[in-house]
């Protein structure tokens, strides 16, 4: 399970290197046979205004049953679960109901995003349409956080001076 840090400044990353991370990844996958690495579900992250934010998760042929969405101690879980067999494309399925793969390239897998929050982000609500799961959030600055605007007075004027003699 990989944890991320959910913060408003973006990661400077090098894309040409990740995506040669990833290939090589499915590389090493498809010989060892393992799951690659990256075989999370990709997500956006947008601003909608100063206080108002939101975040897209790609989640194809799942069901509002195999996502798990909750918040513990400012840490946020998205999991996946895959219920039953249904995206096995194997003899069996063929023969029990008659339908033929002849690829099958969007996979369905038991998956885990994990972030953890900053205090003061609060989840407002989710929904899942058309296989993308939308989280909309708020970050709610506390009055002892907000810059504070400091008026400057004028000195008075009529106020006595006193003068020191040497006398």
């Amino acid at each position: 399970m990989a944890y991320r840090s959910f913060s408003f400044i973006p990661a400077l990353s090098n894309h040409l290197l990740s995506d040669r991370f990833t290939q090589i990844d499915n590389l090493f996958s498809r010989l060892t046979g393992e799951n690659p690495v990256t075989d999370t579900p990709a997500y956006n992250l947008l601003q909608k205004d100063k206080e108002h934010y939101e975040m897209t998760v790609s989640v194809p042929g799942y069901t509002q049953d195999e996502l798990d969405v909750s918040l513990l101690n400012n840490h946020l879980t998205i999991m996946g679960k895959v219920q039953g067999e249904e995206n096995k494309a194997t003899e069996t399925t063929e023969k029990e109901t008659g339908v033929k793969w002849f690829h099958c390239g969007i996979k369905k897998t038991n998956f885990s995003l994990s972030f953890n929050l900053e205090h003061k982000i609060h989840i407002q609500d989710s929904h899942l349409d058309n296989g993308l799961l939308t989280l909309r959030f708020t970050c709610e600055l506390p009055q002892e956080e907000k810059p504070q605007k400091i008026s400057i007075g004028l000195k008075n004027r009529s106020s006595r001076t006193l003068e020191h003699n040497k006398d």
